[in-house]
């Protein structure tokens, strides 16, 4: 995401939202990274012979959201 500001004196609340702006999209890239790592390790998992149910306990999620990313691997 590119922010633009053009070269106008900005106020106060300007540079508070285009901070604020910068934060939250540090924040999506920072947690689209983690996302991409559990979601890689999950299928590593299921590869390794871990069921759902074990992985769903280490993680907090739902049995069917880890079965839903990773599953069962083809014989």
């Amino acid at each position: 995401m590119t922010i633009c500001v053009t070269m106008t004196a900005m106020d106060d609340l300007d540079e508070r939202i285009v901070a604020a702006t910068k934060k939250r999209v540090r924040a999506e890239n920072a947690f689209l990274s983690a996302d991409s790592e559990l979601r890689e390790l999950l299928r590593q998992g299921r590869a390794a012979g871990k069921g759902p149910s074990h992985m769903a306990k280490l993680t907090g999620f739902t049995r069917e959201w880890v079965a839903k990313i990773a599953p069962a691997p083809k014989s």
